[in-house]
């Protein structure tokens, strides 16, 4: 058993080896007292498998330990100690490069197959190792109806050392594969292993990111977060083209940027691709929301027996218009974004001759315009407030008479976002948003709540959490770009909830009312 210096404060190392039910809790019983109230324990030492598919040398990290005792060849589960934070544990540990697998532990006494080397060192703590052990005294019927429940491997000490950390201890269970369950499983193991061997250095560090993660934590949730107007209407228009076409359903490029849309999606019958030339003649085809150039709507109109079904989002066909509209009237274009999204691309085709892309404000001096057309600016809709404008006052200060929209172009989800981030930004120790990589205005979000001083993470889902990010965080503040799903936000807070004590609150900045009409082909 390793107690994990999470005050980085050493105290004395303790070592107690042995397993069973009979010389266990004794042993935690008198280490017990010495361990302050509400320290993260964590057991490590052998364990042997019950599921063929593990390897030895594997780690299992329990997010359930089960103390069981038999009745003739029955196991009795006398009880269960469920561990919350093993998903996050093991993730922890894949990234530094362990095999691990996640389930049930089974803890059964025994006798020990070989004794416990004398000395050995755990981390700075407690730690109390394990021995390795045999099962020819226990029975193949017990073992193989524990591993039909689910159990992923048995080992002597999990449960009974688990008793350390109480009621009031953060637990974490981490075992090494050193064989296998059944009579004769351990001849080839030698005998004697010690905590050093069953959690190496990098185990260690693991369980110390872990243990210092391990807190109470508030969470503030950003508002409005998530989904807005635009994707909801994209979302609805896969949905209800594979209800009323059937399956497949064809969409040009992700219909919002967000793997797990997607995800969800082509596992409903929607088929991604990238151009239209990969869509057999007939099929019906979405047009994602971030909007297409004029060509590719004439590819598509071109095709034969194609139903195609525009989900453009209605404010970025609004700067499409706006492009075409300046254009006709003779004007030079200057559109402020980024020119590998999708969005700016479709932008471009409406006036390719006319238009001049500009992603900052350092890149404005050197806009190849000569002032003999009048000139307009447009925006990308995804972009931040703040940047957006330093760029467009470098185009007044270099283009004085040079003309933008009635209305801004940024989208009203997209600043309504970035708002409510800077609101919490200066009370936050940590903002998580939750979004894909490609996602331009979940990106804007992290960008945000750095400018504002706050240190901000990109996390695709609950499992890219990493630990370290939570050393010495108590507020935690909570968003999602517009293309994530509010499921990835209650993944999140329950992720932090399994490191310890967690009050959440929102704090709402506005509320939108926005909805957009569906396209006639699937009302």
């Amino acid at each position: 058993m390793l107690v994990p210096d999470r005050a980085s404060a050493a105290g004395p190392e303790s070592v107690v080896n042995g397993h069973g039910v009979s010389a266990v809790p004794a042993a935690v019983a008198s280490l017990r007292p010495t361990v302050p109230a509400g320290t993260a324990v964590a057991v490590t030492g052998p364990a042997e498998r019950l599921d063929p598919a593990l390897h030895l040398g594997q780690l299992v990290v329990a997010n359930e330990v089960w103390a069981v005792r038999a009745d003739g060849h029955a196991p009795v589960v006398e009880q269960v100690r469920r561990l919350p934070s093993a998903s996050l544990l093991a993730a922890e540990l894949r990234r530094d490069g362990h095999l691990v697998a996640v389930g049930p532990v089974a803890t059964v006494d025994g006798a020990p197959g070989g004794a416990g080397r004398d000395g050995c060192t755990g981390a700075r703590g407690v730690a109390a190792t394990g021995t390795p052990f045999d099962h020819d005294h226990t029975s193949p019927v017990l073992l193989a109806a524990l591993a039909a429940r689910g159990a992923l491997a048995v080992d002597h000490q999990s449960a009974w050392a688990a008793a350390l950390a109480g009621d009031d201890r953060p637990l974490a269970v981490v075992l090494s594969v050193v064989g296998a369950a059944g009579p004769g499983a351990m001849t080839a193991v030698a005998p004697g292993c010690a905590a050093t061997d069953l959690a190496p250095e990098g185990v260690r560090h693991a369980l110390d990111r872990w243990a210092r993660a391990c807190r109470d934590h508030q969470v503030v949730l950003a508002a409005p977060r998530s989904f807005c107007a635009g994707v909801e209407r994209a979302i609805e228009i896969v949905e209800r083209a594979l209800e009323r076409y059937g399956a497949p359903v064809y969409v040009r490029r992700q219909i919002v940027h967000n793997a797990h849309v997607v995800g969800r999606l082509a596992a409903m019958g929607a088929v991604f691709v990238e151009e239209l030339d990969e869509v057999p003649d007939g099929a019906t085809v979405v047009l994602a929301a971030h909007g297409v150039a004029p060509d590719v709507r004439s590819e598509a109109a071109a095709r034969d027996g194609f139903t195609v079904i525009d989900a453009t989002c209605p404010l970025v066909a609004k700067v499409h218009h706006e492009a075409r509209r300046y254009a006709a009237r003779g004007y030079d274009i200057v559109l402020i974004g980024h020119g590998d999204h999708e969005e700016v691309q479709g932008t471009l085709g409406e006036a390719p001759d006319r238009t001049h892309l500009v992603a900052s404000a350092a890149e404005v001096d050197r806009l190849p315009v000569d002032g003999a057309a009048p000139l307009a600016y447009l925006t990308q809709t995804t972009l931040a407030i703040d940047e957006t404008a330093g760029v467009i006052d470098a185009l007044r200060r270099r283009f004085p008479s040079i003309v933008g929209p009635s209305a801004n172009d940024i989208c009203y989800a997209t600043q309504n976002r970035q708002e409510a981030v800077r609101a919490i930004a200066r009370s936050c120790d940590l903002i998580l948003v939750i979004g894909s990589a490609n996602s331009s205005n979940t990106a804007r979000l992290v960008e945000v709540a750095r400018r504002e001083g706050c240190r901000a993470e990109l996390v695709e889902d609950a499992g890219q959490l990493r630990l370290s990010w939570l050393d010495g965080v108590g507020t935690v503040g909570l968003t999602a770009g517009a293309s994530a799903p509010e499921s990835l936000v209650a993944e999140v807070v329950q992720a932090l909830s399994s490191l310890g004590p967690l009050e959440v609150a929102e704090y709402r900045t506005t509320t939108e009312t926005v909805r957009f009409a569906l396209p006639l082909q699937v009302r």
